[in-house]
């Protein structure tokens, strides 16, 4: 308790200095109080004094109350469409879970190529591709649906978290599986909850707009190669002692069983599911909307009893997400409405001379990538940094689309850093099959891979396909 009174105490005092500071040349009172508000928010997502919902709430009451901006301008981010479709996908990963649908997709994967440890490490990566572009919490996708069958895998192979068995299969599958599951948050809007924030953002603050379909588009390469590559390198960085695995398609075999004939609801959700990926690929074509798309599919599974309204309501995830989300853009827009960002990234930009655009794209994409290892929250990372590198790799002469697809590819991969980075790396790494040395390792060699597919293959096909 009074760990967290002394970080409310400096989150206020914050945002009490800078409100008081001198108003610079060239910016209004209103854009540094508004600038004063906006980093005081980040601070207190950054140290959690309250949760961040709930810090959100405050931010945007003292927004209108404190009259910076306008009331329906403080409530403007909660009708956001991106975030509402960020809601939606948490309700599709609702639907995976409550209806076993992820489960069976896995274990059919499991019985048809789970022969070995490497296959198996393919299989996890395949099962979360799959499913990854309805669950925007790589949280449910990696803890909530694939942790489960890992741990139960390594359990069956006599792979405990001790010294004497740790590496016998369990270290490889749980650092293979979670490794898979930063990649695929990196592939589609859908797959993480910050990669809404990033099209906001990207916006708001260079104006690029990011489609659900041209997001996909763009990272179906690199994404496709990082995680063809993830199972065999962590492989090779960690060889597990046992290579073959002909017992586990026999296991997936007997789940299967277990679980029957495939039931109604789970017909439901994989209808629903096609559905909403064959409309939102083709929404460029068609017009429709991609959060309309998710609400009309959640409507079928709601009235199909699939899901439930009690379960709706009781998903909290969904909802805290849009309290935070939503709060979050009410600031931003508000911020770079008062000139700030734009007045930012000039005076930064003014400090590169002598740097071309891609050369200072790159740097910065360095930079915003690799201080994640100050940050336990990719929603934090993103709410801090995006918008205002963004600003500054465009003001200094690089493309509006690639700034925006490369700083935003980055969001997923860079969970893979520590066992805090994001929200399944305490679960994979507290199961205690890899030390904090050995982790660490893994994760930042495997970065510099994901790095190099995102940002080098990437802008390769992100040229090809005419996004700069």
């Amino acid at each position: 308790m009074k760990t967290n009174l002394q970080k409310g105490i400096f989150t206020v005092a914050v945002g009490v200095a800078l409100w008081f500071l001198p108003v610079p040349e060239g910016l209004k009172p209103q854009a540094m109080h508004m600038f004063a508000i906006f980093v005081a928010t980040i601070v207190g997502f950054i140290l959690h004094p309250l949760p961040i919902g709930a810090i959100a709430l405050i931010s945007v009451g003292l927004s209108g109350f404190l009259k910076v901006i306008k009331p329906a301008e403080a409530l403007s981010g909660f009708g956001n469409a991106t975030i509402w479709l960020i809601v939606s996908a948490f309700l599709f990963a609702l639907g995976f879970i409550k209806s076993g649908l992820g489960k069976r997709i896995a274990y059919k994967i499991m019985a048809a190529i789970g022969s070995s440890s490497l296959k198996l490490g393919y299989t996890m990566a395949i099962t979360d591709l799959i499913i990854s572009p309805a669950t925007p919490s790589n949280t449910a996708r990696g803890g909530g649906i694939l942790f489960p069958i890992v741990r139960s895998l390594c359990a069956a192979f006599e792979s405990e978290p001790d010294e004497k068995s740790r590496k016998r299969i369990g270290s490889y599958l749980m650092k293979s599986t979670f490794q898979a599951d930063c990649i695929t948050s990196s592939m589609f809007i859908t797959s993480v909850a910050p990669n809404s924030l990033c099209v906001a953002l990207a916006a708001q603050s260079i104006g690029v707009q990011l489609s659900w379909g041209g997001w996909a588009l763009a990272c179906i390469v690199p994404g496709l190669l990082a995680l063809v590559i993830c199972p065999y390198l962590v492989y090779k960085l960690f060889p597990p002692d046992l290579k073959e695995t002909p017992e586990a398609p026999e296991i997936a075999r007997k789940e299967l069983a277990a679980m029957g004939p495939m039931s109604g609801d789970e017909k439901t959700v994989l209808g629903v599911f096609i559905l909403a990926l064959a409309l939102w690929a083709t929404s460029s074509l068609t017009g429709f909307n991609a959060t309309m798309i998710a609400l009309v599919c959640i409507g079928i599974m709601l009235a199909r009893h699939a899901i439930e309204w009690e379960d709706v309501i009781k998903e909290k995830g969904a909802w805290d997400t849009l309290v935070w989300m939503g709060g979050l853009m009410s600031l931003a827009t508000a911020l770079n409405k008062s000139g700030f960002i734009k007045w930012f990234a000039k005076i930064v930009a003014a400090n590169m001379g002598g740097i071309t655009g891609i050369t200072a794209l790159i740097i910065l994409c360095l930079i915003y990538m690799y201080a994640h290892y100050g940050f336990a929250s990719l929603s934090a990372h993103v709410s801090a940094m995006f918008a205002a590198f963004a600003a500054v790799a465009v003001a200094a002469g690089a493309p509006a689309g690639l700034t925006a697809m490369a700083l935003a590819s980055l969001t997923g991969i860079m969970g893979g850093l520590t066992h805090y980075a994001t929200g399944p790396a305490p679960i994979y790494f507290g199961a205690g099959y890899l030390t904090q040395a050995e982790w660490w390792k893994i994760g930042f060699i495997c970065s510099i891979v994901n790095v190099i597919c995102f940002l080098g293959v990437g802008t390769l096909w992100w040229k090809i396909i005419g996004l700069w």
